[in-house]
C-alpha cells in the first residue's frame, strides 16, 4: 500500500508518521512518499520519518521528493496538508481584517476567504495530476478551509473526503472525562467544518451529554474559551470555532492586543525543525502537541483504512450533503458522521437541526458557495459578494474595504488579481 503526503515537509508530518507506525494493523503502509517543494524541510522531516518507523519496527519504506507526479504515481491514497503562502500569508490573514473590526483567522471570516482563494486552484491542480498518475487513488483533504476545499474537489469529480480533527478531539476528551475507551463514545456531531455542535454523546446506548455538561462543564468551557452558560443554555457543546461567532467582539479585542497565532506557530515551527535535525531523534517531540492537530494521525489512518479496505464503519468526515440536511443543497459539504467504504463517505441520517443552529449553517453554506465561485472564477465582485454574505461581515462598507485589502495582500497568489 503506497501513500503520498502532499505537504510532507510540514511539521505535522511526524505526528502522521507516528500514527502509521502505531496503527500498522489498521493501515498496513508499505511505502510512504513525502512530497513538498521545500527541499530543506524534506531533508529534515524525511529522515525523521524513517527513524520513527524504524524505532517502532515498522517495515515501511519512506522516500521524499519535490516531484508531485513521481510521488503520486501508483499511490493508493494521497493526503493533502499544504499551506499556500506559508505562515507569512497566514499572518496577513490574521491581521488585515482587524482594521475593519472583523475577526482575523485562517479559516473563518475574511481571512478564511483569503486562504480559500489561494488554496483551491492549487489543490485542484494537484488533484488533476494525481488523477492522471493514479486514477483510483483517494484524496484525503486536511487542508483548510476543509469544507470549501473538499467541495471544490468533489465538484470537480475527484475521489475525495475531507477530514478535521475537531470531532476526534471531542471524542477523546469526553472519553477521558467519562473514564471509558474512546471507541465507546459516539458523537452526534452536526454542522459544517469549523461550525459544528455536539448534540448528543452516546455511551452504551445512552445519551450522556447532560451528565457531561453538569459534571464537567467548567473544564469543557475552559478548553473552548467560552462561558459554561453557552452549554447550559443551549444544551450542546459547540466547537471551539463557534467562539468566533458567539464572542466575536471579544475575540477581535484579544487579537488586536495579543500576539498572532501565526507568529506563535512560526516560532514553534523553527524550534521543531531544529529538533528534527537531530539525528538521534526517533520519535515525535512533546512540543509537537502544542502545534495543533491533536489526534490527526488516528483520524487520518482510520479514514484512509476505511476507504481502501471497504469497511463501512462510521466516522465524522466532510462529504456532500445529499439530503442529510434538507435545508441545504445536495452539493453543500457538511461535517457529520458518515459510513465510509470503498465508494466514499455516505452521511448518516441527521435529526432536524434546530433553527438556532440551522440559520447559521445556512448562512455560512451560502458564503462557502460564493467563496468557491470566487476561487474558481476570480473577480473583485465575486470576492465582494462572498464577504458580504458572510455572517461575520455582512456590511457594505466592511465588505468593500475587506475586498480591497484581501486582493492587495494576495496579488502574488491570485493570477487574476
Amino acid at each position: 500500500m503506497k501513500l503520498a503526503v502532499v505537504g510532507g515537509g510540514s511539521t505535522y508530518t511526524p505526528e502522521l508518521v507516528d500514527g502509521f507506525a502505531r496503527l500498522r494493523d489498521v493501515l498496513p503502509v508499505t511505502e510512504l512518499v513525502l512530497v513538498d517543494p521545500d527541499a530543506r524541510r524534506l531533508e529534515l522531516v524525511g529522515p525523521l520519518a524513517r527513524r520513527i518507523l524504524a524505532r517502532q519496527g515498522h517495515p515501511g519504506r519512506v522516500t521524499w521528493t519535490a516531484d508531485l507526479d513521481a510521488g503520486a504515481d501508483g499511490a493508493d491514497a494521497v493526503l493533502l496538508q499544504l499551506r499556500v503562502g506559508g505562515q507569512a500569508a497566514r499572518l496577513q490573514d490574521e491581521t488585515w481584517p482587524l482594521e475593519c473590526g472583523c475577526v482575523g483567522q485562517e479559516t473563518t471570516g475574511a481571512g478564511g476567504l483569503s486562504k480559500a482563494l489561494r488554496t483551491v486552484p492549487v489543490v485542484l491542480d494537484i488533484a488533476e495530476r494525481v488523477r492522471r498518475r493514479s486514477p483510483g487513488a483517494w484524496i484525503v483533504d486536511f487542508t483548510n478551509p476543509v469544507g470549501i476545499v473538499t467541495r471544490a474537489l468533489l465538484g470537480a469529480g475527484h475521489r475525495a473526503v475531507g477530514l478535521c480533527n475537531v470531532a476526534i478531539g471531542f471524542q477523546r476528551k469526553f472519553a477521558r472525562l467519562l473514564g471509558v475507551a474512546p471507541g465507546e463514545v459516539a458523537l452526534e456531531h452536526t454542522g459544517l467544518n469549523h461550525l459544528t455542535w455536539e448534540r448528543s454523546v452516546t455511551v452504551g446506548g445512552r445519551d450522556v451529554l447532560p451528565r457531561l455538561i453538569a459534571e464537567h462543564g467548567d473544564a469543557i468551557a475552559a478548553d473552548l474559551r467560552m462561558p459554561r452558560a453557552v452549554m447550559d443554555r443551549l444544551g450542546v457543546v459547540p466547537s471551539y470555532y463557534l467562539r468566533y461567532f458567539y464572542r466575536h467582539d471579544e475575540v477581535v479585542r484579544e487579537l488586536r492586543d495579543g500576539p498572532s497565532r501565526a507568529a506563535q506557530v512560526a516560532a514553534m515551527e523553527r524550534e521543531l525543525l531544529a529538533l528534527y535535525a537531530d539525528p538521534a531523534l526517533d520519535e515525535k517531540p512533546a512540543l509537537l502537541e502544542k502545534r495543533g492537530g491533536a489526534f490527526y494521525s488516528e483520524a487520518a489512518v482510520a479514514l484512509t483504512a476505511s476507504l481502501l479496505r471497504d469497511t463501512g464503519d462510521v466516522q465524522v468526515v466532510n462529504a456532500f450533503n445529499n439530503g442529510a440536511l434538507p435545508f441545504l443543497p445536495d452539493d453543500a459539504v457538511i461535517e457529520v458522521p458518515a459510513a465510509v467504504d470503498a465508494r466514499g463517505a455516505h452521511p448518516l441520517p441527521v435529526r432536524p437541526l434546530e433553527p438556532l443552529f440551522a440559520g447559521l449553517v445556512a448562512g455560512v453554506t451560502a458564503y462557502e458557495h460564493l467563496a468557491l465561485e470566487a476561487a474558481l472564477k476570480g473577480g473583485r465582485e465575486r470576492v465582494f459578494a462572498a464577504l458580504l454574505a458572510h455572517p461575520l461581515i455582512g456590511q457594505l462598507d466592511h465588505a468593500d474595504r475587506l475586498t480591497d485589502a484581501l486582493l492587495a495582500h494576495n496579488r502574488e497568489h491570485l493570477a487574476w488579481a
